[in-house]
């Protein structure tokens, strides 16, 4: 973003309920043999002789000697590609909780493998990135500007001088758009992407879109609302800018939509709301923010929140507002969500 405040508004509307990701106020492998033997054991990646070449999502085209192998990425762009066999050596973002156990943004990383240089949003050490001797840095972007997801606006210089960068957009698109750039990136770092575990992974996720479908067109009543939550705040998302949701919309799913005015404060991400006027939109089923930042459904204390039709009937699910870009990952919100239409009742 060009300034400051703006790329703090996009983060708090991605961890919101776009999905959020700042809560509170408007905020603001390895060059050995690891590196080259892939993260998720079958379907490893093989390293490649020659030159290497990539173009990203902001048009930009990295050009190396060799395929890099010292690879550094934000936690849940590593996680999508450990998936496809391509170890990284270092991640920054979410990584492990409190009990050291994998953050759920960590997908299947093994997170004894990895160098963990910032285990939050924002946080890069830049020293323990130098000493991994990168290679290159991967990442998302959630704006226009190609602003490298996660990565400490402070020190974004110093960063950029020691490896080039690919970004992958998950901006005003739907979720096939990235998922497809993700698996093209795999595949040109030395992923199999005809193992059978990949394409069984492929296959299941359309098969899982077409449930999905099916369940909405069955039933177009069901209102399904996106939510976060703040111990202060709760945040309605709209669809119009989240990979997730755009795609479930496109393929059926009756969404709450804020108001437009109200979507305006936040760039057209989400609407927060107080815990009094938590029931300002009617919904059927809840799809919550699944992300560690986030107060989860079962730690919400308030009284209003509880007396959500959609709450008391059951029918709230997990929702990843950063999907981890693997066919394998993705599959299970599509089923989530089909399964929560499919049984849902019309409740709101």
């Amino acid at each position: 973003m060009p300034n400051a405040s703006a790329t703090h508004l996009t983060r708090r509307g991605i961890l919101a309920a776009g999905g959020a990701l700042g809560l509170g106020a408007v905020l603001t492998a390895c060059g050995d043999d690891d590196a080259k033997s892939g993260g998720s054991g079958d379907g490893t990646a093989a390293a490649k002789s020659g030159p290497w070449s990539f173009k990203d999502d902001r048009g930009k085209t990295v050009e190396l000697d060799k395929v890099p192998a010292n690879i550094v990425a934000f936690t849940g762009v590593a996680a999508a590609l450990w998936d496809y066999g391509v170890q990284v050596k270092g991640v920054f973002g979410p990584t492990t909780t409190k009990d050291g156990k994998p953050d759920v943004q960590a997908g299947d990383i093994d997170v004894d493998k990895v160098t963990v240089l910032g285990n939050e949003w924002g946080k890069l050490n830049v020293e323990k990135y130098a000493a991994l001797a990168p290679e290159l840095l991967v990442t998302t972007t959630f704006d226009t500007a190609g602003t490298l997801w996660s990565v400490p606006e402070e020190s974004k210089d110093k960063i950029a001088k020691l490896a080039p960068s690919v970004a992958i957009s998950v901006f005003d698109r739907q979720l096939t758009q990235p998922l497809q750039r993700m698996w093209e990136l795999a595949e040109s770092l030395g992923a199999d992407m005809k193992a059978k575990k990949v394409t069984d992974a492929k296959a299941a996720f359309e098969k899982a879109a077409a449930r999905l479908r099916a369940a909405a067109k069955a039933k177009p009543e069901i209102r399904v609302l996106a939510g976060s939550a703040s111990a202060e705040l709760f945040y309605v998302s709209g669809t119009n800018l989240s990979v997730d949701l755009e795609y479930f919309k496109a393929l059926g799913v009756n969404f709450v939509e804020p108001s437009e005015e109200a979507k305006k404060a936040t760039g057209g991400w989400f609407e927060s709301l107080s815990w009094e006027n938590v029931d300002k939109y009617p919904a059927d089923v809840i799809i919550m923010d699944d992300r560690a930042s986030t107060i989860q459904p079962a730690d919400i204390t308030e009284g209003t929140w509880k007396q959500l039709p959609a709450v008391k009937a059951g029918q709230v699910i997990a929702r990843s507002p950063e999907p981890i870009l693997s066919y394998d990952k993705c599959t299970p919100l599509l089923d989530n969500l089909a399964e929560a239409i499919e049984n849902a009742k019309k409740v709101g």
